[in-house]
């Protein structure tokens, strides 16, 4: 039986989840169909442009994105205190993009309405505060963009049923170590799948978006940014520096190709030198990170604290033991 989110999810631990959704029925997400003919292609976009649309919308940003063949990877970062600093009008703005309110809340939205009784107000307030935590739930994004896929793919193949299998895979990463190794990981299924030659051809994915607008001195502005070592008052963002990150991608993708004659270059890399992975580390990481592991990801000492804190009784696996 698969664990409730609750254990599986804890803010207080880490605010970075890896989530894997798959298809079911042989269905193809994108790509073509070998046994039909039939192309499928157009739907990466379908994806794509429908994660870039919701993380303007929840405060959940997206960190990395692979649009495969029959799954997506998506890398999520909670950001539960910008949810609660938005006032109630802006709650209601973010949550009308994607649904209509109710008519209490649409009441409240018109400033020509009657003012509240008591007893509304009591229930408008309630309403919002639901719609304020689902705002900054993995479970609904995931629901927001899966559901949206789904029908879209069910109505062009005519058909009903499920899609994707379901319940979405999500692994907490817990640390740098576990967040490094999974952005690389996502960012080269395209390479270890043999749809792409190098991160820059690698359509619809984080890094080649990452890497077209590094090239006019830009970042996306619907992703996390990378802000570089963690340092006092620093923005939000990823704690790597971005040119560094794009060389280890690219060097990692080399490797895959050209097995160990480019290994020895990874490893004097600035980012894997600060963290300290060696190269059999990164071998398995950047090539089986999700296989590797189960609910989480990290240190011993990290993943010991999210077994405390969600009360498992067992701790798989482990990143680096430093």
């Amino acid at each position: 039986m698969p664990l409730p989110r609750n254990r599986q999810i804890s803010l207080t631990d880490t605010p970075y989840y890896h989530c894997v959704s798959r298809c079911v029925r042989r269905a193809f997400l994108c790509g073509e169909n070998k046994e039909t003919g039939q192309n499928y292609e157009h739907r990466r976009q379908w994806v794509e442009d429908r994660l870039l649309f919701l993380a303007t919308v929840f405060t959940i940003d997206l960190c990395a994105y692979a649009v495969m063949s029959n799954h997506t990877h998506v890398i999520l970062h909670v950001d539960q205190i910008k949810a609660q600093k938005l006032t109630d009008k802006e709650v209601v703005q973010r949550w009308q993009k994607m649904h209509k309110p109710t008519l209490l809340v649409q009441r409240f939205m018109d400033c020509s309405s009657p003012q509240l009784t008591d007893e509304e107000f009591i229930t408008l307030k309630s309403t919002i505060s639901i719609y304020r935590k689902r705002l900054f739930d993995i479970s609904w994004f995931m629901k927001e963009l899966n559901e949206f896929i789904a029908r879209q793919a069910n109505t062009e193949d005519d058909c009903t049923g499920h899609f994707w299998e379901g319940r979405f895979k999500s692994q907490a990463l817990l640390d740098e170590h576990a967040l490094a190794a999974c952005l690389v990981y996502v960012d080269l299924n395209p390479i270890r799948a043999q749809m792409a030659v190098s991160p820059e051809t690698s359509n619809h994915t984080s890094i080649k978006r990452r890497i077209n607008d590094a090239k006019r001195g830009a970042q996306p502005k619907e992703m996390m940014p990378f802000v570089g070592d963690p340092k006092l008052h620093q923005p939000k963002g990823l704690t790597f520096n971005l040119q560094e990150y794009i060389q280890l991608v690219e060097l990692t993708a080399q490797s895959i190709h050209l097995g160990k004659r480019a290994k020895a270059n990874i490893i004097g890399t600035p980012i894997l030198s600060k963290l300290g992975f060696n190269e059999h580390q990164w071998n398995v990481l950047s090539q089986c990170f999700e296989m590797t592991f189960s609910i989480s990801a990290g240190t011993v000492e990290s993943l010991r604290r999210f077994q405390s804190h969600t009360k498992r009784k067992r701790m798989t696996g482990a990143l680096v033991r430093l």
